[in-house]
């Protein structure tokens, strides 16, 4: 029985689930929009709503947080900057568009991305015949 063990485990060890965090956070702040699979997507919903909570504090402490977190400067520095876009909102920062099945696997494909982000054209996957 798995009590006490919070999220899916996506196939990976607990080191690796968190580098997988740390990468799809990163690439999710610097580009307001990335595509994955639904598993990983509701997986990084919490983790960078909870990113930009950090971001929503905005002191030092806060700052030191997120750092040890994202990598790399730039993305620390822009998640501290596009924070304050969700100061009247309490939780809700992401959305996530389902958009079609894999090509290869046939894997269930989602679009997450922050609200408000610049718009886009969401190109839907070609579906395996």
């Amino acid at each position: 029985m798995r009590h006490g063990f919070a999220g899916k485990r996506l196939g990976r060890n607990s080191s690796h689930k968190r580098a997988l965090m740390r990468n799809l956070t990163t690439a999710l702040i610097l580009h307001e929009r990335i595509q994955t699979t639904d598993a990983k997507a509701k997986e990084l919903k919490s983790v960078a709503e909870k990113m930009i909570t950090l971001g929503k504090r905005g002191d030092l402490h806060a700052r030191r947080q997120a750092a040890a977190f994202i990598i790399g400067k730039e993305a620390v520095q822009k998640l501290f900057d596009i924070a304050p876009r969700f100061n009247d909102k309490n939780g809700g920062y992401t959305r996530t568009i389902k958009v079609g099945r894999r090509l290869g696997d046939a894997a269930p494909i989602s679009i997450i991305e922050l609200i408000g982000a610049p718009k886009k054209e969401v190109k839907p996957a070609k579906e395996a015949a």
